[in-house]
């Protein structure tokens, strides 16, 4: 009871955005109608853990003060405890099943793909994102567009609230990861290899994304900002993008590689927004 009422002492300290990510275990406010499912087994996993755990320490301690003496006789040796034997080999196994069966619910979830409202091909390359957008379809549009960033300047990455979206993510040099953690999930661009995910954005508001994997040198510049918008804002966004004539299909340039400082190229090498300009309708 003394250590519940320190505990809700401590957090009656904190704000309610801190308080609400410590009852998430450390996530943030979930952003897509997927990420609950996968939330649920984050904080699952940890209560299992937790609870075993407490179950160990628990043991540990009574067999400290039941079997402790005062004298230095050795305690009687036993060949071997059947029961015990038994437990330890079944334990592991049961809570294994138990993790693996909620974790295939949340799979079933997170791995549908609908037929989306939209689709985004996603381009991880040395150092920076590209953001294709589908959008033959969006009135006033009629044509896809893109855009990019550059080691100095982050990418941004446009999408309509609760409309579900698939992204196709490809690379054209080393692996990178894509990762929003508001959609609690993230997924590997890997060269040659055509990955694809499906998410439902159900709240507005701006959110960080950024590369998960170590891709080289300026891997801290792979960052990128999603903005979830509604449905005209992302509509007017678009047709900005046809203004500035960035249509067609923006796939990167087979290396970009800028070396040296930020902002710096090497013999001739683009910027990423260049190289993507330049390899763009292709």
């Amino acid at each position: 009871m003394a250590l519940s009422g320190v505990a809700l002492t401590l957090l009656a300290g904190c704000s309610a955005e801190t308080t609400g990510q410590l009852k998430r275990l450390g996530l943030p406010e979930a952003g897509t109608v997927q990420a609950p499912a996968i939330g649920d087994l984050w904080i699952g996993t940890w209560i299992a853990a937790g609870s075993i755990g407490i179950a160990v320490y628990a043991l540990v301690i009574w067999a400290a003060l039941r079997y402790r003496t005062n004298h230095n006789d050795m305690p009687r040796q036993n060949r071997y405890n059947l029961p015990m034997e038994i437990f330890y080999t079944v334990a592991p196994f049961v809570v294994i099943g138990v993790l693996f069966y909620y974790t295939v619910l949340a799979q079933n979830v997170v791995t549908k793909n609908p037929d989306p409202d939209l689709t985004v091909d996603v381009v991880g390359q040395k150092w920076a994102w590209t953001f294709n957008y589908k959008s033959a379809d969006v009135p006033g549009v009629g044509t896809d567009v893109w855009e990019t960033g550059t080691i100095n300047q982050w990418s941004t990455l446009y999408l309509p609230v609760n409309k579900t979206v698939r992204f196709n993510l490809s690379s054209p040099d080393v692996n990178h990861s894509f990762w929003v953690p508001v959609f609690y999930q993230k997924m590997d661009v890997i060269p040659g290899r055509d990955n694809h995910f499906t998410v439902t954005p159900n709240r507005e508001g701006v959110f960080n994304g950024k590369c998960a994997e170590l891709c080289g040198t300026y891997h801290s510049s792979m960052l990128f900002e999603v903005h979830v918008v509604s449905e005209a804002e992302y509509e007017a966004h678009l047709k900005t993008l046809v203004a500035r004539g960035q249509t067609g299909e923006a796939k990167g340039a087979a290396i970009p590689n800028p070396v040296g400082e930020p902002g710096n190229t090497s013999e001739g090498d683009p910027e990423p927004a260049a190289a993507a300009q330049q390899g763009g309708t292709r």
